[in-house]
Parts: C-alpha cells; sequence; structure tokens
C-alpha cells in the first residue's frame, strides 16, 4: 500500500479566496493498494475532517486506507481457509505500508497518545492491532519514492511518469 496526503493542499490552489473557503484546509488522502504488483484499489479525495499538522493528515491518509486493505486481508485469509490457493510467498497474508513522513510512521509504529494526537484516538487507531499482530508493517520512504504523490498534489512531468510506471508497470 502507498499512501500520501497533502496538508491543507487546496489552499494554494484558491489563494486569496482560500479564507472564506473553509473547504480549502481540508487536506488530501491518496493511496493506491497493490497486489502483485498490480493497483486493486486506488482513491484521491479530501479528508473528512481539517488536520492540525502534515502527521496528522499523512495517519489520517493510512488510517482510511487500512480501511480499504483490513477487509481484503481478512478475505484472503478466509479464502485460503477454504483450501483455494494464494500464492504470497509467505503462509501469511501481510501488507508493506510505505510512508514518506516520520511522525505519522512513529505514531503508528510505536503507538501512545501525546497531547497534541489524543483527539484522533478512537476513529484513526484502528488498524494498530494488526501491526501488533505482524499483519501490517510500515516502512519509511523518501518523498521522491513516494509514488502516491501521484494521487495528492500536481506533478511535474518526470515525477509524474515515474510514479505512473511504478505503479501501472508501463
Amino acid at each position: 500500500m502507498l499512501g500520501d496526503a497533502s496538508h491543507a493542499g487546496e489552499w494554494r490552489k484558491h489563494g486569496d479566496e482560500a479564507i472564506n473557503d473553509p473547504t480549502t484546509a481540508k487536506s488530501r488522502s491518496g493511496y493506491v493498494l497493490l497486489y502483485a504488483g498490480c493497483p486493486i484499489v486506488w482513491a484521491s479525495k479530501l479528508q473528512t475532517e481539517i488536520a492540525l499538522s502534515s502527521t496528522e493528515a499523512e495517519y489520517i491518509a493510512i488510517s482510511s486506507a487500512m480501511r480499504e486493505v483490513i477487509p481484503l486481508l481478512r478475505l484472503m485469509d478466509e479464502v485460503k481457509q477454504h483450501g483455494l490457493p494464494i500464492n504470497v510467498g509467505k503462509s501469511q497474508v501481510h501488507c508493506r505500508i510505505f510512508e514518506d513522513n516520520s511522525g505519522a510512521l512513529e505514531m503508528a509504529c510505536a503507538p501512545k497518545i501525546r497531547p497534541h494526537t489524543k483527539h484522533i484516538n478512537i476513529k484513526y487507531h484502528h488498524f494498530l492491532s494488526f501491526v501488533t499482530a505482524g499483519l501490517l508493517s510500515l516502512y519509511a520512504v523518501t518523498s521522491e519514492e513516494q509514488f502516491a504523490d501521484i494521487f495528492t498534489k500536481p506533478l511535474a512531468d518526470i515525477p509524474f511518469m515515474k510514479h505512473h510506471k511504478a505503479i501501472m508497470g508501463w
């Protein structure tokens, strides 16, 4: 799973009008879920509430994507339990999450409630039991290698084509 967010990215698009439009304060989440190198689910959408920091926007993006991943993990487990072969290379289905925000990685890998994050405790920490169980793992990725940028912001031709090729294979 590749996921990204642009913190209040709409603000820049609307310039002077942004101050009178509260939707410009919302961040955009984007993610793509790959199976065997093929994109099977992708999305780019405004977050439903205003994130107070880029870390929070990124964490919300991870959490939103996990709402797609977790049912797929459960479905694949059920398919395997019924004896249908799933070629995953290991005996257990596993999801790797690539994230370019160190604060969001820290929140997901070493979860604890902090004064600045307690308001997101219930709504967005739902996937942490999957991280603890080893079904999901998170990896740092540089911003240049964050292919989900294609879903959250306008890109120049070269990065756009690089990300497109990485996701689509062509």
